[in-house]
């Protein structure tokens, strides 16, 4: 029996990438320098920029994107770190397939990126997201749509859209993020995203019961 290709999620918040990858097919390890509490999936607590790369297939990675995140005070942005072309030098070492994710304030630090919305997978979301993969992944021949209200899902507080108020339990099945805090769910990504982009590498890699992939 062929085993399942093994993840390891680098900055993995409370899960939201990682959960996408579950559904789509391998076991995952996550690392984060804060505990997780409600992390799903076997968790170490270290630090993404130092942690041991052997024996995993894939490496996903989150990079802190408050320092080119809108909703960072511009006067607080260079207090935190720019790692994006630090983790892609660790991880072209590496040489297995691998994700960088970011917001919009950071796609211009990725390569060829792809953007993916919530409203792409029918979600009622919108949360634009930027992803640089190796082997490259084609983006989808689907279009974002925003012509109705999408639930927020920002903000350790309800947020009004204008017309409703949306409470937590909302926005958690508005993404797909239904074990998370409303604070968990600020930096979350929703599944649906990782969930295509693991399908397309898990295509793509013609991943071995060795972990190789040609």
């Amino acid at each position: 029996m062929m085993r399942k290709p093994k993840l390891l999620d680098l900055f993995c918040g409370a899960g939201g990438c990682s959960m996408g990858y579950y559904r789509a097919g391998f076991d995952i390890v996550g690392v984060d320098i804060k505990p997780q509490p409600h992390y799903p999936f076997e968790f170490h607590r270290a630090d993404a920029m130092t942690y041991p790369l052997s024996g995993f297939d894939v490496i996903h990675a989150s990079p802190p994107c408050q320092r080119y995140s809108q909703l960072t005070p511009p006067s607080h942005r260079g207090k935190w770190p720019d790692l994006i072309a630090a983790v892609r030098t660790i991880l072209q070492t590496n040489g297995k397939p691998f994700i960088i994710e970011t917001v919009r304030g950071g796609m211009r630090l990725l390569k060829r990126p792809l953007m993916l919305c919530g409203t792409m997978f029918g979600l009622k979301v919108q949360r634009h997201r930027y992803f640089e993969t190796f082997p490259r992944i084609v983006e989808p021949i689907l279009a974002c749509d925003h012509t109705f209200y999408p639930v927020l899902i920002s903000g350790t507080h309800r947020r009004k859209t204008g017309r409703f108020e949306y409470s937590a339990a909302q926005c958690r099945i508005a993404a797909g993020l239904e074990w998370m805090t409303r604070k968990e769910m600020d930096e979350a990504i929703p599944p649906a995203y990782t969930e295509f982009i693991g399908k397309a590498i898990m295509e793509t890699a013609r991943f071995t019961t060795r972990g190789n992939y040609g």
